[in-house]
């Protein structure tokens, strides 16, 4: 089954400075009401500013849905791990408005991610899904070409209970 993008079709960009506000408060629903995130504490408005110059001087894609110049929803890809000799590896976040949700914006931004972080000269991007029984997120990245890797068991604790992680992976570069 297909879904159809409903209302308004999306303007995916950069995000800038002036996104980050909302964007601070996309995250600081999830972080605070779901499990979706492994972050227990909201990135303050000064940490998304530093964690986008940070991407764009490494070149890295930072997107959001622009829907009539509201920011519904934001993705970006962010080093792996920290060691140098993962610098062609990337892991993408995507998050999306509750309100905004089932409107196919998930699809709108990692459409336009993989690109720019092939673009950017990166090799691999990896997803790292908080398994909560909702396959939305794996079947999203399944569309765009990602194949499971890997399940970490009970890895993350948050709001009383165990989460398991789904690794899923694709290649950026021949």
């Amino acid at each position: 089954m297909r879904l159809a993008m409903a209302g308004p079709r999306p303007t995916i960009r950069a995000a800038t400075p002036e996104d980050l506000k909302t964007v601070a408060e996309i995250n600081a629903h999830y972080v605070t009401n779901s499990v979706a995130t492994f972050d227990e504490t909201p990135r303050t408005l000064d940490g998304w500013r530093r964690w986008l110059e940070e991407l764009t001087e490494r070149g890295l894609p930072f997107l959001v849905a622009d829907l009539s110049g509201e920011v519904a929803g934001y993705a970006y890809a962010g080093p792996w791990r920290p060691k140098p000799a993962y610098r062609h590896t990337v892991e993408d976040t995507i998050y999306i408005a509750p309100g905004h949700l089932g409107r196919g914006l998930g699809k709108a931004l990692l459409g336009p991610l993989v690109a720019e972080s092939a673009q950017a000269g990166m090799h691999r991007m990896i997803a790292v899904i908080a398994d909560t029984g909702d396959g939305a997120s794996a079947a999203l990245h399944h569309r765009f070409g990602f194949t499971e890797a890997g399940r970490l068991t009970d890895v993350g604790y948050k709001h009383g209970r165990w989460i398991d992680t789904l690794l899923m992976q694709r290649p950026l570069t021949g």
